[in-house]
């Protein structure tokens, strides 16, 4: 296949393997915790079809997977979504995509972070400082400039620290299931326990298409952040589609964790027991103590402390490269475009992301702990959005090539659309729903629209006046960029492999 070059950033080339962008883009979900803080919720609506929720959820992320993996071989840009919205929906469109994804950077590390220092706390059996708001956000604090200089010093170390920091979530949480499980088939399980069936898994079989729906829209954020290896496109070793592959192994991983880690907890608790834990995330821990006893308890507390740390350092490097490709592109200030000389990392956007949201996440802690859950719930209107915004890319994208075999029309054409329809739905249910003050953990309300609502839509409504200030000030070599690119046939056909191209790349 003949080689076709594409400007490079001046990103270290080759620093990771396949595997490492997997496991990063594992890691980015927080696979423990995402599912330790939505199981009560998704059992208080769905019951013991629970998994079966999970399994619709991971309908449309897997289609949208597939078109992170088609937009990856045909552009591959660590801007990702920026990037391929713009080429195809245009300069202002791709602007709001790129913003998404920083914002829910900036909204989100403070959370795990915090999340990582309370059950640090609970580990080593310091209850007190487990307890106390200030000793947490102290310690999160810290987390985040640890995990900030580890994404500044390379992609390299950031790949090394993750493949401990998962082994650690998926062990506790296989351990725990499989005992769980055990006790639920061979006794000791409690008396509220139930036998699995497989009609659990089945979405026909919820109550109903709004049982179901809300349930996807808590199911959005546990499957978010795989895309962090496509991210990496630029840094990893192997053919374009690598990264985008690994995006898409890591939505099926995802898949088969949660399902198992859900039918065990069901089955040995009952649903009933769940519902306790609808806004409490200690559920594991919880449970754990009377699964497997002590110490081992103690290793789904690691999973859980675990997942969260791997989050917070693994969600900055999305954020990072969106805005240094947005940089390079004019989109944004020069300086988030700069390459750190020694460690070929974009140093300059990396730091303001942690900066940025650590006083996002201070502020907001100190003011309502209650407060922070409402960001979380809000995460899942930009992360529709910007999902969303890829489905239709890459249908437009791959416009003239669809019809060119069954597989393309399939999986380039109907799975993208499907997922983009999907997820639109569930952004412009989310932000009905949410608007509710009932919805909030808070119970607050701005002008009588809940909390989730008033930040998601804020958050992208505060991206379009950053980008008509940025439009004001010139800049017409991005926004008067065309629309509607079509993928070259011969990239789209595999006859052409695209290459960076590093003369001139470096730290500008």
């Amino acid at each position: 296949m003949a080689p076709r070059t594409v400007e490079s950033k001046g990103l270290k080339k080759d620093a990771i393997g396949f595997v490492d962008a997997l496991v990063i883009g594992l890691a980015s979900t927080a696979p423990a915790y995402s599912l330790a803080a939505v199981i009560g919720l998704i059992v208080l609506d769905a019951g013991v079809q629970a998994p079966a929720v999970l399994i619709a959820s991971f309908v449309p992320m897997f289609f949208i997977a597939a078109a992170f993996y088609y937009m990856d071989r045909a552009d591959p840009d660590c801007g990702t979504t920026f990037s391929w919205v713009t080429r195809t929906l245009g300069p202002y469109v791709g602007w709001m995509g790129g913003w998404a994804i920083t914002m829910t950077g900036v909204l989100v590390v403070g959370s795990l972070a915090d999340v990582a220092a309370r059950y640090a706390f609970l580990l080593v059996g310091w209850d007190a400082a487990a307890e106390s708001k200030w000793a947490v956000i102290a310690f999160a604090v810290c987390l985040i400039a640890i995990m900030t200089w580890v994404c500044v010093i390379g992609t390299e170390a950031s790949a090394t620290l993750q493949r401990v920091l998962i082994f650690g979530q998926v062990a506790g949480l296989l351990l725990f299931a499989v005992v769980a499980l055990g006790k639920v088939f061979f006794g000791g399980a409690p008396a509220t326990s139930v036998d699995p069936q497989l009609s659990w898994l089945s979405p026909f079989a919820v109550d109903s298409l709004s049982v179901l729906t809300v349930g996807m829209l808590t199911g959005v954020f546990i499957y978010w952040g795989w895309e962090s290896a496509v991210n990496l496109t630029e840094e990893t070793r192997g053919d374009g589609a690598a990264s985008g592959l690994a995006g898409v192994l890591s939505t099926v991983i995802l898949l088969v964790t949660y399902i198992v880690t859900t039918v065990a907890c069901v089955a040995y608790a009952g649903p009933r027991l769940l519902t306790e834990f609808a806004d409490d995330e200690g559920i594991f821990s919880t449970l754990a103590a009377d699964v497997l006893g002590s110490p081992l308890d103690k290793l789904v507390v690691l999973a859980i402390l675990t997942s969260a740390l791997a989050s917070t350092q693994t969600t900055i490097l999305p954020a990072s490269r969106t805005t240094l490709s947005m940089a390079r592109a004019d989109a944004m200030p020069a300086a988030f475009g700069r390459i750190h000389p020694r460690y070929l990392t974009p140093h300059v956007s990396t730091i303001v992301i942690g900066v940025v949201a650590t006083v996002w996440y201070v502020g907001v802690s100190a003011f309502s702990e209650n407060f922070l859950f409402d960001t979380l719930t809000a995460l899942a209107l930009m992360i529709a959005f910007y999902y969303a915004l890829t489905g239709i890319a890459c249908v437009i994208h791959y416009r003239r090539e669809l019809t060119r075999s069954v597989r393309a029309f399939l999986f380039i054409g109907v799975a993208p659309a499907i997922g983009a329809l999907v997820l639109g739905y569930l952004w412009v249910k989310a932000t009905i729903d949410y608007a509710d003050p009932e919805t909030s953990y808070t119970g607050s309300a701005i002008f009588g629209i809940g909390l989730p609502t008033v930040i998601g839509i804020g958050f992208l409504l505060l991206g379009v006046v950053f980008m008509a200030l940025w439009r004001l000030g010139g800049h017409r070599d991005f926004f008067g960029r065309p629309s509607f690119e079509a993928v070259d046939p011969d990239v789209a056909a595999g006859r052409v492999v695209l290459e960076e191209d590093t003369a001139g790349a470096g730290t500008a």
